[in-house]
């Protein structure tokens, strides 16, 4: 008996898009079983189709608009459960090079008292070895004739009288370590203000002999030697500040021995440069000397 297809009727269509069968009448009975009946598995992709996509004008509707697209999802990550990224090392900054410090000494200096004794380089002293005759004393070391003890009291003659064959025949002189004063030379010491002792102690045990001698009879600043009275000088003898200070004018002292140290590059031990400090706390005034190379 052959097979018989029912018309194509809009009452059919809804019947049909209704029932979920759309594809089977689309095809025109295309994919009906001999029997009379659709075949189930074309019924099936068709139910599920029409599940799916809704009504064919609505799948045409989706299909000409991107927006409306299904969305994709994107895997998405427990941050808790995502793997840490690899440590890296702290990148330490590089400094710049610091200047090769320059190691030589200043010529001169010019400072307040305390600046001064801060300038001093601080050693244990050491007495090991001395001798005064390691020192060669009053020389003539700028050949004019007459040696350095004679110089200085020429020098410091407050009378300005006549001289002969560089000493001084007659002058008035006066000791600032006590006030003394005299017209008789003889009666006069001429003192190294640092003592050839201290010298050795604070660095001079490692000169030459040369540089010794040069020390001894230094008439390159007036503060080196002075012409003081031989009791005075004797009861200094060759003691450094914490243990011996000048009745007068004291801190004109403290500065004459910080620049007469600082002038031969001379050291200091700690309680020497504790008690310059403590001077240098009431006494006013700079310290101007050039230094021996």
């Amino acid at each position: 008996m052959p097979l018989r297809t029912a018309p194509l009727t809009p009452s059919v269509v809804r019947r049909a898009l209704a029932a979920g069968t759309a594809a089977v009448l689309l095809l025109g009975g295309c994919g009906a079983d001999p029997g009379g009946g659709v075949r189930p598995d074309l019924g099936a992709r068709a139910s599920s189709t029409g599940s799916s996509t809704g009504s064919p004008s609505e799948a045409a509707t989706r299909s000409a608009d991107p927006t409306s697209s299904t969305p994709t999802t994107e895997p998405t990550t427990d941050p808790a459960s995502a793997p840490s990224p690899a440590p890296t090392a702290p990148t330490t900054p590089t400094a710049a090079p610091d200047p090769t410090p320059d190691q030589t000494e200043p010529t001169s200096v010019d400072a307040p008292l305390r600046r001064a004794v801060r300038l001093l380089v601080v050693a244990a002293e050491q007495r090991d070895g001395y001798d005064r005759d390691l020192f060669r004393h009053w020389s003539d070391l700028d050949d004019d004739g007459c040696d350095t003890r004679d110089e200085v009291l020429v020098e410091e003659d407050l009378s300005g009288s006549a001289v002969d064959d560089c000493r001084p025949v007659a002058g008035r002189w006066r000791s600032t370590y006590d006030g003394v004063v005299t017209t008789d030379a003889g009666s006069f010491d001429v003192d190294h203000v640092v003592p050839l002792a201290e010298a050795w102690d604070s660095g001079a045990a490692a000169w030459s002999a040369e540089r010794r001698e040069a020390f001894a009879n230094d008439l390159g600043d007036p503060r080196r030697l002075v012409a003081v009275s031989a009791s005075s000088n004797r009861s200094k003898s060759d003691a450094d500040p914490p243990e011996w200070m000048p009745d007068l004018a004291r801190c004109a002292y403290a500065r004459d021995w910080v620049a007469v140290k600082l002038r031969w590059s001379l050291s200091v031990d700690r309680v020497e440069r504790r008690v310059l400090l403590r001077l240098a706390r009431r006494c006013d005034g700079r310290v101007r000397v050039e230094r021996v190379p």
